[in-house]
Order: C-alpha cells, then structure tokens, then sequence
C-alpha cells in the first residue's frame, strides 16, 4: 500500500480547521497530520511533520499566508502550497504565487475538488480555481505599456543627446567623442527621429525630463 499524502492545514479559523480534518479524513490515501492556527505555527509543525501538501489560509494575524508560504518553502522547498481562500483580489492572489503557492482555491470548493488538488499536488499538477486561472490569463493578455522612446537610442545617440543637452555644438560634440562633423549630424537626425522632436532644444528639454542629462 502506498504511503498516505501527509497534509497540514493552516487555517486561523477553528471551525474551517475541524471541518476539512473531518472531510479529508474520509478520503482515501490522504492523512490529514497537523493543524495550525496562524503561520508561525504552522512553519513550526511543517518542520516537525515534513508535510507532502499544506492547505493554507490567506488571511491570518500576524504572519499572513503569502509570507508563511515564502518563509515554509524556503525552508521545505519540496513541499506543495495549496491556497485556500475567500479571497480573489489580486494584491493577494499573485503575491502568493510569486512566493510559491503551488494551486489556488476557494472556500467555496467542494470537498472532492480539494481533494482532487491535494492527489494532484502530490503528483506534480498544479490547480487554479477557474476564476484565478481566467484572472492570470487576462493579466498576460493585457498590453504592455509602450517603452520611452530613449530607449531606442544606441549607447552612442545616447552621448550625444547628453552633449547636445549640455550646450555643446556639433563641433565640440565631435571633438569630444573623437568623431567626424558630419558623424555628429547624423547621429543628431537620428536621434530627432526617435525621439519624436523637431529640434536640439526640445531635444535637451526631453533628457532634462527623463532624467537622462543633469
């Protein structure tokens, strides 16, 4: 017979811990091993119980989840974080994945579906409630903000943008890098075209802005 999945649930409400220890006590092959009422304790006992999977509360005193899950898979690198929560907001929802949280669940997941994500967590498969994985593909899909146009400039553009912003002329600007008059132009219509400027000035004005010449 195969060993049993040893899960640890922390939960800082007594009542959510007595009622998943009921339920997954009937399943099969899953061994509910600890109960912890904040984070804290609940490094300590996934320390002492070495747990395949821990059930873990977002919302705690003290020591929330996102930092128990950080600080427990630093230490338990192995084990699978399984959030369990009420909440969807997004200002908990990615930081726990960024910390590691292996699946994401709701309180409102029937007792089978927890179930199924502890066996699936054992064996490597990760889960996401269906409206955490729709709230993380639209995330992906949003667009990504537009870069500076600076930072199309080449590394030489960029000297000579910071010259030109300083007052320098064509001719100190190219005695200065060691380039020809002419080389200065160039780099100079360049430099207008990607920045999107008409002239020197508003060419110095926009490095003075973007912090690009002092």
């Amino acid at each position: 017979m195969d060993n049993p999945i040893k899960v640890l649930l922390v939960d800082d409400h007594e009542m959510v811990r007595i009622g998943l220890a009921a339920v997954l006590g009937t399943e099969d092959g899953i061994e509910v091993v600890g109960e912890a009422g904040n984070g804290k304790e609940g490094i300590r006992l996934a320390l002492e119980y070495k747990p395949d999977v821990v059930l873990m509360d977002l919302v705690m005193e003290g020591m929330d989840g996102i930092e128990t899950t950080r600080r427990l898979l630093a230490q338990l690198p192995d084990c699978k974080v399984i959030v369990l929560t009420s909440f969807l907001d997004d200002e908990k929802m990615y930081p726990v994945i960024e910390a590691g949280a292996f699946s994401y669940l709701l309180k409102t997941s029937r007792a089978s579906e927890i179930a199924q994500a502890i066996r699936a967590a054992a064996n490597g498969q990760s889960i996401l409630e269906s409206q955490v994985a729709s709230k993380i593909m639209n995330r992906f899909r949003q667009p990504k903000p537009a870069a500076a146009p600076h930072h199309e400039l080449t590394d030489r553009e960029m000297e000579v943008l910071r010259l030109i912003a300083g007052g320098r002329s064509n001719q100190e600007v190219a005695d200065e890098l060691y380039i020809g008059v002419k080389t200065v132009k160039f780099h100079v219509t360049n430099i207008l075209a990607k920045l999107g400027v008409e002239d020197r000035t508003q060419a110095a004005i926009y490095a003075f802005k973007n912090g690009l010449a002092e």
